[in-house]
Parts: C-alpha cells; sequence; structure tokens
C-alpha cells in the first residue's frame, strides 16, 4: 500500500465534526495525547493521531451536510490508553463529563465513557489481562493475527 504524506496512513479514519477544529485539535492534545500531523486551513481540518502510530482521526468543521453531533449518538469512538483513570481525571478536568464510570470488565478490560467538549463519546478502553472470548461466553470466529 502506498503511503501519502498528504493523507492519514490509518486503513479506516474516523472523521469528527466540531464547531471548533483549533481547539478540538488543543483539547485532544491535551487529554488524550495525539499531535497535530497535518493542518487544513485554519479551522477547516486537522489530521491528528499519536506518535509513532497508525491511528489516526480527521476533525472537520461544520459544512453544509455535516454537523457536530447531537444528544443521540450513532457512533463512538474507542481508544486505547495505558491509565483509564489518568486519562479521565485529564478528560473530567478539561471539560468532559463522565457518562460511565471506570469499571473492570469480565473480558479483561478497564473500560470508562465518557462525552469530549465537542459532542463526542469516547469509550476509554485499558487492557488488564489477555482474555479468550469463550471464557465469557464469546466465540472466536476468525482468530486476529
Amino acid at each position: 500500500m502506498l503511503y501519502n504524506r498528504s493523507a492519514p496512513h490509518s486503513r479506516i479514519t474516523p472523521v469528527l465534526t466540531v464547531a471548533d477544529v483549533r481547539a478540538a485539535v488543543a483539547w485532544y492534545g491535551r487529554v488524550l495525547g495525539m499531535v497535530e500531523h497535518v493542518r487544513i486551513g485554519e479551522g477547516h481540518r486537522a489530521q491528528i493521531g499519536f506518535v509513532g502510530s497508525p491511528a489516526e482521526i480527521i476533525v472537520a468543521e461544520v459544512r453544509p451536510g455535516r454537523r457536530a453531533p447531537e444528544a443521540l449518538r450513532s457512533h463512538q469512538i474507542m481508544l486505547k490508553v495505558e491509565d483509564v483513570n489518568a486519562v479521565v481525571t485529564r478528560a473530567t478536568a478539561d471539560g468532559a463529563t463522565l457518562r460511565e464510570p471506570v469499571e473492570d470488565h469480565v473480558y479483561g478490560e478497564r473500560q470508562a465513557t465518557l462525552d469530549d467538549p465537542f459532542g463526542h463519546q469516547w469509550i476509554l478502553t485499558q487492557t488488564l489481562v489477555d482474555t479468550a472470548p469463550e471464557s465469557f461466553g464469546c466465540q472466536t470466529i476468525v482468530a486476529r493475527s
């Protein structure tokens, strides 16, 4: 696969519509540790992600046919982090609303759900232990390599 320095390197790239691109880029940097890779105009779009990781998102301005999220959501973004508690603390101190508190789950993940100040909902997940899906009633169909 070819890579282009002007486009995200992710195979799948969520595009998050926000009312203020610059404020969102700054918040995602402060709270989630993302960096801005490419700025497209001052308030039009930004490609952001993590240093050394192909995982990226695009933060985009409101335009005809694209609006910021409302109370009822059609999506969530799950983000794997090293320390869910630390990210929740930073996020809520910086304007996020905690929707589901930090909880350890039988499938080996510690998770919390929050709404960022721009209307997007994030599930923060921290792996605690490698757990076979079969150990809690699920099944593996095609194993990940």
